[in-house]
């Protein structure tokens, strides 16, 4: 009997291991997956400073003329302390003198032959950032778990680290079977197309933060599909393979994993596109049969290897899921849920256009996968629908 999609995912992740962690370089981390969590060594600011570039002054009343004794710049603090009647001009970021406790931003004074003409009353606390304003000594900054992006990475080194541990990057093999593949330009006898999986599924899984150690084309013969699958095996955490898990006389894949000694967890989902999906391990090793119809093998790839992917790395594995309303009708499969690829504006879900497996081009333009539940009828325009979001990040 074919599961359902949420029990085929439920399927996937309870075969995960995570991955072991290595300690690596913050200025290499773009991507990669904390295996720590990682806190603020220290304030930051370590001290206060300037929102502005103007005067470091005592706070008082408006009208005061002050006596310029210094200046303080980022990186170069005044060594003078701030007396009374005195001001120290200071740039954004300086460190605020001993003895101000405001700083008047430039457009607020007079300069004239070293002295400054106050035109603001200076409230205590006025553009200065206290120290600890960002960051406080001690709070977990980044958990364990945090996909690193920009802003995490300039995160990691306020905090004081140069190094973070973070889990090891899964290796995918990704295989394309079919004797009717040929290379992207290549010229095209009768009966061939040009492959497209094998880039597809490159992308996605590298986007999912693995690194592709293997990508190729598998001809349609026992013994290549042996071999290929072996040395897979062999070389990668994740084996994915597109086309070939059906039941025809050329379907050689399944027969390959079998004898590799592959344990198969399921095959078939409740699904369209999608149905011929299948799954298996092999120690720690994960091995994904995808259809090989090229909308098909994104959408199996989205919904079950890239949850395992974020898994294998500690990272938030469930799928971000809005609720839209179709802005148009949609036949139901009578025992499978289908994933119709919607643009997502002003609350609506519109599919992208015809939604055949073999369409690539339904993909373009997708925001997310509407998931129409199996039924009989149509889902009328205006019913509300899950939709599982394609390019947000999983949770």
């Amino acid at each position: 009997m074919a599961l359902s999609i949420h029990d085929a995912r439920q399927a996937v992740l309870a075969e995960v291991r995570p991955l072991p962690t290595e300690e690596i370089a913050v200025q290499d981390a773009l991507g990669r997956v904390l295996a720590e969590d990682v806190a603020a060594e220290s304030d930051v600011p370590g001290f206060a400073n300037s929102a502005m570039d103007g005067f470091a002054v005592r706070a008082g009343d408006a009208g005061r003329t002050l006596r310029v004794v210094g200046e303080s710049r980022a990186g170069a603090p005044a060594a003078l302390a701030v007396g009374d009647g005195e001001a120290i001009r200071i740039s954004t970021g300086g460190a605020l003198p001993e003895g101000a406790d405001g700083v008047l931003q430039i457009e607020r004074v007079s300069e004239n032959d070293g002295q400054v003409t106050l035109e603001d009353e200076v409230e205590p606390g006025r553009n200065v950032r206290p120290a600890g304003d960002d960051l406080r000594a001690g709070d977990v900054i980044l958990p364990s778990g945090t996909r690193m992006g920009a802003a995490e990475l300039g995160l990691a080194v306020a905090c004081g680290r140069s190094r973070i541990a973070c889990a090891r990057v899964p290796r995918v093999a990704i295989l394309a079977t079919g004797d009717e593949l040929v290379a992207p330009g290549e010229p095209l006898a009768p009966g061939q197309i040009h492959e497209t999986n094998g880039l597809t599924l490159s992308a996605l899984a590298t986007q999912a933060g693995a690194e592709v150690i293997r990508a190729t084309v598998v001809r349609d013969t026992e013994e290549a599909t042996r071999e290929a699958i072996a040395d897979a095996l062999q070389r990668a955490d994740v084996v994915v393979l597109s086309g070939g898990v059906s039941v025809g006389p050329h379907d050689h894949v399944k027969p390959a994993l079998d004898a590799q000694g592959v344990r198969e967890v399921f095959w078939r989902v409740a699904l369209r596109p999608g149905r011929p999906t299948w799954f298996g391990t092999r120690g720690d090793t994960l091995v994904f049969g995808l259809p090989g119809n090229p909308v098909s093998v994104m959408v199996t790839f989205i919904l079950f290897a890239r949850p395992a992917l974020a898994a294998m790395q500690g990272a938030g594995h469930r799928p971000q899921r809005i609720v839209a309303r179709l802005t148009e009708p949609i036949p139901r499969h009578p025992d499978r849920d289908e994933c119709v690829r919607v643009i997502l504006e002003s609350g609506g879900a519109t599919p992208t256009g015809p939604q055949g497996s073999h369409q690539l081009r339904s993909m373009l333009r997708a925001d997310g996968l509407a998931i129409v539940t199996a039924g009989t009828g149509d889902a009328e325009a205006g019913a509300m629908v899950e939709v599982e979001l394609l390019d947000a990040p999983l949770r």
